[in-house]
């Protein structure tokens, strides 16, 4: 898999077309820097026409594999869209993209227009992932970092995100080059939501997550808890197969909010496996509202705006 072709001509048509319009003369892409090469200055205002166009930026991290990050970065971004936002989802796993599996966006792929790529659409949501860019889905994408850092500046800067009131950022396990490049890439970001799952090897890793927040300056927006306890299918009592209150633990030890937890619910691995939102179509359920009451003080930053 060779990566993408950037698009100087896009970049400079954006640049042309949105930043001469904005009235903020405090925008870091209205002058040029001094000593910046003029391709360097083109990529960077296309780059921030993009972004001044997206209230809110949020990336969905997780130090460790396997904590369900995706899942709750997809639910994130279908329950601020089903409360009425504009909402645009980023996958960022460039070696294990699983956001089009899960929203039954396999096969779709990415066309062009004259304002750049146009992401996948499903509802009033639109996607971007790598997943889309693979001749198949076996392939096996092999980068180093700095490869992967340019994809994902193309992700930012070519694909025309349009009007949004929120881009959730779903980034890969860790805090290596995918967080660092978000991170760096798009100023101001308002935070993160950092995923664990109530052990305590869980805890340990995620506990990185938001020392590298601290590092890099980012707001960390609250801690999630993941695969909190078991809900019966049959009696919707919850069983605590894993210890519960790992997540909230160490929310409280390092001195930032927790969001709540989220218990292991068969349907949600039924509706991933579907490419179905689970928070849509088990709406009803008790973890799709647990869910809900989540996602509230996110949504809540809108109406702040």
């Amino acid at each position: 898999m060779e990566p993408m072709e950037p698009n100087n001509k896009d970049a400079s048509n954006a640049s042309k077309n949105q930043c001469n319009s904005c009235a903020d003369s405090s925008c870091s892409a209205a002058k040029r820097h001094d000593g910046e090469a003029e391709q360097d200055f083109l990529e960077r205002r296309a780059l921030q026409s993009r972004l001044c166009r997206i209230k809110h930026k949020i990336m969905v991290m997780s130090g460790k594999g396997g904590v369900g990050k995706s899942t709750v970065a997809v639910n994130l971004a279908i329950s601020l869209m089903l409360a009425g936002k504009k909402v645009g989802l980023m996958d960022v796993d460039i070696h294990g993209p699983s956001v089009p599996t899960m929203l039954g966006l396999e096969g779709a792929t990415i066309t062009n227009s004259p304002d750049g790529l146009l992401p996948v659409e499903l509802g009033h949501l639109k996607v971007m992932s790598m997943g889309f860019l693979l001749p198949n889905p076996d392939e096996a994408v092999i980068w180093r970092g700095p490869v992967k850092g340019g994809v994902i500046k193309q992700f930012l800067a070519d694909v025309a995100w349009g009007d949004l009131d929120f881009l959730i950022v779903d980034a890969p396990p860790g805090t290596g080059d995918e967080p660092l490049s978000v991170c760096q890439l798009i100023e101001p970001i308002d935070g993160a939501v950092v995923v664990t799952t109530p052990q305590k090897i869980a805890a340990v890793d995620v506990r990185k997550s938001i020392t590298f927040c601290r590092h890099v300056g980012m707001t960390i927006l609250g801690v999630i808890e993941n695969m909190s306890g078991f809900v019966c299918p049959h009696c919707n009592e919850v069983t605590p197969i894993l210890r519960t209150g790992g997540g909230q633990a160490m929310a409280e030890d390092m001195g930032v909010p927790f969001l709540g937890s989220i218990p292991i619910d068969p349907l949600v691995a039924e509706a991933a496996d579907a490419g179905q939102a689970f928070v849509m179509h088990y709406a009803t359920s008790p973890t799709a509202e647990i869910m809900r009451k989540i996602v509230a003080p996110i949504l809540a930053m809108d109406d702040k705006a």
